[in-house]
């Protein structure tokens, strides 16, 4: 090993150890990947309609909308901006976020804009972006328990409850 090897490690993260702590499964990641993408091209469509407008708010509205598309093609789709120099590193950032983090980040972004000029246009270019951030919310939630274990579960309390039953007449008797 050269001394350049020693003095820099290798600094990219180890994919599997990503992936591994957030329990998503690999399809649940790639359809909020289709998503975010779906979302963003649907943000820069209807924010470049809604910037045809004399009225300021439907023209800030469209800006923020396509701001908000290009967020979400560096965040999900890295691939789609590579003239950007800082597009993998903005990426690997974005996916280094835990998914309730990446949730919040786009529901909200995607409000701001309805909030800003409530029309069709904004509230059906913003669907598809919130989408993806619901999607994120639900896979922060966590894997659903199988059956086998709530009965288990439901069965132990339900013991439980019988013998503190039978303890308290028995110590009233």
């Amino acid at each position: 090993m050269s001394s350049q090897d020693e003095q820099f490690p290798a600094a990219a993260p180890d994919p599997v150890a990503s992936s591994a702590d957030d329990g998503m499964t690999w399809w649940y990641r790639w359809l909020c990947r289709i998503a975010g993408v779906i979302g963003g091209v649907s943000c820069a469509i209807s924010g470049l309609w809604n910037c045809v407008t004399i009225n300021p708010l439907n023209i800030a509205a469209g800006v923020w909308m396509m701001l908000n598309a290009f967020v979400l093609f560096l965040c999900e789709a890295p691939f789609c901006c590579q003239f950007i120099e800082f597009a993998n590193a903005v990426s690997a950032r974005a996916d280094k976020l835990r998914p309730w983090q990446k949730a919040a980040f786009y529901c909200g972004m995607a409000v701001f804009p309805v909030m800003l000029s409530l029309t069709l246009t904004t509230l059906f270019g913003n669907a598809i972006a919130f989408a993806t951030g619901v999607l994120y919310g639900l896979s922060a939630l966590g894997k659903k328990g199988d059956a086998i274990s709530y009965a288990r579960i439901h069965q132990q309390q339900k013991q439980m409850d019988e013998e503190k039953l039978t303890g308290t007449l028995e110590g009233q008797a």
